[in-house]
């Protein structure tokens, strides 16, 4: 789990200073995995009640995700559509 947690957090760092647009879908979904990976089950902090419905959504989505996997989907999709 640690070798998993320290390579979660170099992708997060990746993907903070990602200079390329992301398609809103990847961010949702990426904003959920990261959430669950920390078990932050706070609201969603958007001023805009619209953004803070497709959050809330993403997160119902991934509800049942372990923290494990929660962290092994963000590094795969990461992978998958950012590198």
């Amino acid at each position: 789990m640690k070798k998993l947690r320290i390579e979660f957090e170099e992708t997060v760092a990746l993907v903070n200073n990602f200079t390329e647009p992301v398609p809103a879908d990847i961010l949702l979904k990426l904003y959920a995995y990261y959430k669950i990976a920390n078990a932050n089950f706070d609201n969603p902090g958007s001023k805009t009640p619209l953004i803070n419905a497709f959050k809330a959504n993403a997160l119902f989505q991934a509800k049942n995700m372990s923290k494990k996997k929660a962290m092994q989907s963000y590094i795969d999709l990461v992978a998958k559509e950012l590198k």
